[in-house]
């Protein structure tokens, strides 16, 4: 308990904040980290979105689109990025594309399963009045499965934020800085502080998604399905007399 508390006077130290020559602030180390994360999902939701969209809408090829994503989460973290290394250099190019390799599954995922739970009767629907097929797409199916799109993108940005440290490993940037340069150093306070900074950027991060999912959903819409709000006001059946006994008085209002 001693080393946390000794952790967050770490980082509410004003001394921390202030760039020196060779020493970052934090503000400056969470710009990096946050910087990571924003270009491998967007390179990521550029590859995996389209993909997974067209999985949904046509119900092709699911079958090998959840095979890669199971494949791609079984990739070591720290071979894949040696790899990339190897063939890109040293820089943030190799972080930004593991980093990115990392994020694809769980959006491929929230895009097809999220135009999957788009019921089909609103989709037939939208075909009977004419729509072509990317109108369905564009204004029927997407509107009713962006919660579920949104959710593999949340699930996207944690793995990707948790992720980013390891580029301070091969002399990156980011929070992960304090955690490897704490270990080499035996700065234990340092890599505790390090550690509570991606803790707490994660859950804000994921804070933020959550509310942006929560105000996605339509009025009316529940799980890809319109839901009327009018009750119904159709008379039950008047009760049928049974064979040779008339029907009791008050058996029907």
């Amino acid at each position: 308990m001693n080393l946390l508390l000794q952790g967050f006077a770490w980082i509410f130290d004003p001394a921390k904040w202030t760039s020196v020559p060779g020493s970052p602030s934090i503000a400056v180390r969470l710009a990096e980290h946050l910087a990571y994360g924003a270009e491998a999902l967007l390179l990521a939701a550029i590859i995996a979105l389209p993909i997974g969209l067209a999985i949904g809408h046509t119900g092709r090829g699911r079958s090998v689109g959840i095979a890669m994503a199971n494949a791609t989460r079984a990739l070591p973290t720290l071979g894949l990025l040696s790899l990339f290394i190897l063939l890109l250099g040293i820089g943030d190019l190799p972080t930004v594309v593991v980093l990115a390799i990392l994020a694809i599954p769980p959006l491929l995922a929230g895009a097809y399963s999220g135009l999957e739970s788009v019921d089909r009767e609103t989709v037939y629907a939208a075909r009977a009045v004419g729509m072509t097929e990317w109108q369905v797409l564009l204004m029927v199916e997407l509107p009713l499965a962006l919660p579920l799109i949104l959710g593999g993108i949340r699930a996207s940005a944690l793995q990707v934020i948790s992720t980013a440290t390891v580029a301070a490993y091969f002399s990156g940037g980011g929070l992960g800085r304090y955690l490897i340069d704490g270990l080499a150093s035996h700065d234990y306070i340092q890599m505790v502080a390090g550690s509570i900074l991606v803790t707490a950027l994660a859950l804000i991060v994921d804070a933020l998604f959550a509310l942006i999912q929560r105000f996605s959903v339509l009025p009316g819409v529940s799980g890809g399905t319109v839901h009327s709000k009018r009750k119904s006001h159709v008379r039950p059946p008047r009760p049928i007399a049974q064979l040779g006994k008339p029907i009791q008085e008050g058996s029907y209002q």
